[in-house]
């Protein structure tokens, strides 16, 4: 037991402490109906990273990171000038996903002319959790706390244009600016976690627990109570898996929340149906 503490201390800590604003936000994610966003975002966030390789700078360097954040500006400012536009013949979610290809295939291309882009290619992707660091844990913990403040200041005004877009447009909100603001932030989560947990895991996080609560649950309170016990039992036993079985722990941690929306849907279907007029 001591062994295996010393060994997921870190690891475990950041499982616990940095999951809960991607709920949070993965919630907002799912009710906006644009699931691939967080994909696109954290693949353009990378690409951001490839020109810093490509530039000559390490992964790790503090350059890397601001130009991680810099194209996850552009792609914010992006999706928050086309996301509210009514009667589109091209959804949104086309442009997303059009907008992941090309990050990634440019990424890939980028990768290629570097030393070890093969590598720095699956960091991207899967990450490695069990190798954070408590800098890393700390440093990103710091940064979800500063955007948890900016969101719990103005929560009606972000929760008005996640959940009811139409009543801010009637009331004459800044829809795009604050959609851009929401982008915007989202974009540095996501940049922040993909450093530590990969592409896939940052989706995972994102929007299996907001499924799963959306499946069993209405209310906000229970939905961000439901996604956050699921996220963190999820990171618990993918972390203890991995070390049991000697698994890649992010992929552990994602094929466990995998299971737990197979769970959290056989509930719905054994869940029994109303009765007609009641």
């Amino acid at each position: 037991m001591a062994e295996i503490f010393t060994v997921m201390k870190w690891p475990l800590i950041a499982c616990l402490l940095l999951p809960g604003i991607l709920v949070y936000l993965g919630l907002h994610i799912v009710r906006r109906e644009v699931i691939f966003v967080d994909l696109a975002l954290a693949q353009v966030a990378s690409l951001g990273a490839c020109v810093s390789l490509l530039l000559g700078h390490e992964a790790a360097d503090t350059q890397t990171y601001i130009w991680s954040v810099g194209f996850t500006l552009v792609g914010a400012a992006i999706f928050a000038l086309t996301r509210m536009r009514n009667h589109s013949r091209v959804p949104q979610e086309a442009l997303i996903g059009i907008i992941y290809v090309v990050a990634a295939a440019t990424g890939i291309l980028l990768l290629s002319r570097t030393a070890e882009g093969n590598e720095e290619l699956r960091r991207t992707l899967i990450g490695d959790v069990l190798l954070v660091s408590p800098k890393e844990v700390l440093k990103t913990f710091g940064i979800y706390l500063t955007i948890g403040a900016v969101h719990f200041i103005f929560r009606k005004k972000f929760m008005m244009i996640s959940f009811e877009p139409e009543r801010a447009e009637a009331e004459g909100m800044a829809v795009r600016w604050w959609d851009f603001i929401f982008y915007a932030l989202f974009g540095l989560v996501v940049t922040s976690f993909v450093q530590i947990g990969g592409v896939l895991l940052v989706f995972s996080y994102l929007i299996v627990p907001a499924v799963c609560a959306n499946l069993l649950v209405t209310r906000i309170a229970a939905l961000l109570a439901l996604g956050w016990g699921i996220a963190t039992a999820a990171g618990v036993l993918g972390l203890y898996a991995a070390y049991r079985f000697d698994l890649p722990t992010g992929a552990a941690i994602i094929c466990v929340l995998g299971a737990m929306l197979l769970l959290c849907g056989l509930l719905v279907m054994l869940k029994p149906k109303p009765k007609n007029g009641n």
